[in-house]
């Protein structure tokens, strides 16, 4: 059994189905749980899926509704387990971002980072697999390559 963390713009694609790639995020996810896989989410993920999902679409947003977006993470959660923030996360959140002089939206990737490490979470599902290049101990995996 492999212990995924689920990055935001896999949840927001697995949540709409006007997504070109809503099929994709979905059909990932399914293999993985079948394989007997874990997938997890963070509260970070979460975070940054209500503010996506909440934005207009003309500036790259779903349009959804505070009703609706709160309806669908509410779904998330029934499906995924959510793993908690822990001071732990903070503790190698710092390390990564000073060690890696890590500046600007990339912190965000980082924090991910450090919840994965702190959880003991060794696999991510991302559609962005040149954003966590950079760290070591991860591996990252596009929903193509769930075989």
């Amino acid at each position: 059994m492999t212990n995924f963390i689920i990055d935001t713009n896999i949840l927001l694609r697995f949540c709409d189905p006007a997504s070109s790639r809503y099929a994709l995020a979905r059909q990932a996810v399914t293999k993985l749980l079948a394989a007997g896989d874990q997938i997890y989410i963070i509260p970070q993920s979460l975070a940054e899926f209500w503010v996506v999902a909440t934005r207009p679409t003309e500036i790259n947003g779903l349009g959804w509704n505070t009703r609706k977006t709160r309806s669908e993470i509410e779904q998330l959660l029934d499906q995924f387990p959510l793993l908690e923030d822990t001071p732990a996360i903070f503790a190698h959140w710092l390390y990564l971002v000073t060690a890696q002089d890590i500046k600007g939206k990339k912190a965000h990737d980082a924090r991910l980072v450090a919840a994965m490490r702190t959880h003991g979470a060794t696999h991510l599902l991302t559609f962005n697999i040149d954003d966590f290049k950079s760290y070591s101990g991860i591996t990252l995996v596009h929903p193509s390559d769930v075989k």
